[in-house]
């Protein structure tokens, strides 16, 4: 699997585009749908996953699914009008040869997740480098996402590598004396 960072928006949103051969999945298609558009253009895109449900993290959703003709998935405590597939904790997603595996991560938002692939994360709003999501919107609970990062993210490898849904990536042991 190979993967590209695009930043959108005003916020700064980091969407990012899987690749396995000729198949992708879009991560998080905040703003600026062209954009992502183009640089998806070349593969098939089977899914668009959402860490949650955030405007700034689903804004050129219905542009992007139209694009591609492609299905959106979410955890169903996120759900809102424009999502197609419900996401579980440890469910696996299939693309190409590879697996994605969802990480249900509650705090930023009650549906936030996060998704898995060998030693490589990508956080959504739950974990960024120094730090974690605001949980002071509704449905964020600040115990909830700090249970979350010490007992499902934690748990993984020092080298794995954490890609956010805003700003630079860290590491797992860059980011384990936080907490």
């Amino acid at each position: 699997m190979t993967f590209e960072r695009l930043i959108v928006g005003g916020l700064e949103t980091n969407c990012y585009i899987l690749k396995s051969g000729k198949f992708g999945i879009i991560i998080d298609p905040g703003a600026e749908a062209k954009k992502i558009s183009e640089k998806a253009s070349d593969l098939d895109i089977i899914l668009i996953l959402l860490t949650h449900s955030h405007s700034d993290h689903i804004g050129a959703l219905q542009e992007v699914k139209e694009a591609f003709k492609a299905r959106a998935a979410v955890h169903q405590l996120d759900w809102r009008p424009g999502f197609d597939l419900e996401l579980v904790d440890n469910q696996e997603i299939e693309f190409g040869e590879e697996q994605l595996k969802i990480l249900h991560t509650p705090g930023h938002t009650p549906g936030s997740c996060c998704f898995l692939k060998g030693n490589v994360l990508f956080s959504g709003d739950t974990l960024f480098r120094d730090g974690y999501g605001n949980t002071a919107f509704p449905g964020g609970d600040e115990q909830a996402i700090l249970r979350s990062i010490r007992e499902k993210l934690l748990k993984l490898p020092d080298e794995t590598n954490v890609y956010p849904g805003h700003g630079p990536s860290t590491t797992i042991g860059r980011e384990r004396g936080l907490y």
